[in-house]
């Protein structure tokens, strides 16, 4: 296949998520912003009108078979993303997939299994791993400046009260950890290098049966630990801190960081300020893609990557369902 200079690309589902990708689309030099579809017709007139996207699909099918189309932006609900990722590589689209890629290892499994069939690139939409800020930190920590990693506490809560959110339906793929506790989930295996060999965690659920909140705890490979809490019920609390034997750095903004960014460097009785100059959020995501599709690079979230963070996400639900540790390998 013919690798194209510019990508077409269309937004599978109206979702208000694609308001962040909608920007990076339009304004990157090797995309094309080019279809919408939505299950409604009059919806996806209205999306793309209101989008200014040339095209738009009453049906997601429809958008799938478009030949004019290059990638798809699978932005559907959780429990849908791994059967409309596959089906788009089966009919020869690269897919940016939203977090997480998939709900269970089987699923994972298939559009792995799928990606090596096709030729197909995809990969995860976990943005903050493209981000300045979350590259320094990585680099901090593998320099050694706050010593050797000893603990990872992150947080990601906020309140939700929209009854009819499908984050609330376990069907499509619901829970606190799927949504938000996936994300300190995914930072601590970055920062560490590692998989956990065992997970451990408790949570409150809700009349649907999903997780309104989570709290967790990781073991690494080395000593190394990780805490972290996620929550529908929660006032809002976001933050990462990666203490290590000789320092700490302390991150107000780790999933969601903006153009200007700084973090804390406690070390030694002393504190420091580190400004970071960023870029907008979901560019990072864009380019990633078009760099591994265009020119062959390789994808900085790689789907066995994607893999294992819902291999620990599975781990922990059944960590919560038994009280008891669970070992993931």
């Amino acid at each position: 296949m013919n690798k194209p200079s510019t990508l077409r690309w269309g937004l599978l589902s109206t979702a208000r998520i694609n308001r962040a990708l909608i920007e990076p689309i339009q304004f990157s030099k090797n995309s094309k912003l080019c279809a919408v579809a939505s299950r409604s017709y009059e919806k996806a007139v209205e999306y793309a009108k209101s989008w200014g996207i040339p095209r738009f699909h009453s049906n997601y099918e429809d958008l799938l078979s478009d030949p004019e189309i290059d990638v798809i932006y699978n932005s559907l609900p959780n429990s849908l993303h791994a059967e409309w990722t596959i089906k788009a590589m089966q009919m020869g689209k690269h897919v940016l997939c939203e977090k997480p890629l998939a709900t269970s290892i089987s699923d994972s499994d298939a559009i792995i299994t799928s990606a090596k069939n096709t030729g197909m690139v995809v990969t995860e939409a976990f943005m903050y791993r493209h981000h300045p800020q979350t590259l320094l930190v990585k680099q901090m920590v593998d320099n050694g400046d706050i010593g050797n990693l000893q603990l990872i506490r992150g947080s990601f809560c906020y309140t939700n009260t929209r009854s009819t959110d499908p984050r609330f339906i376990p069907e499509l793929g619901g829970g606190s950890l799927w949504d938000v506790g996936c994300y300190p989930i995914s930072y601590a295996r970055y920062i560490t290098g590692k998989e956990p060999d065992e997970v451990f965690g408790h949570q409150i659920t809700g009349p649907t049966g999903i997780d309104l909140f989570y709290a967790g705890q990781m073991h690494f490979p080395g000593s190394v630990f990780a805490q972290f809490e996620s929550s529908f019920i929660s006032p809002f609390k976001v933050n990462m801190e990666i203490t290590g034997d000789n320092g700490r750095i302390l991150i107000s903004e780790p999933y969601k960081p903006g153009m200007k960014t700084k973090l804390i460097l406690e070390k030694d009785g002393q504190t420091q300020t580190i400004q970071v100059k960023g870029e907008k959020l979901y560019y990072g995501e864009v380019e990633d893609i078009e760099n591994a599709i265009i020119y062959g690079k390789p994808l900085r979230i790689s789907l066995e990557d994607s893999k294992a963070n819902i291999a620990t996400i599975e781990a922990f639900y059944k960590s919560a369902r038994s009280s008891k540790p669970v070992n993931i390998y």
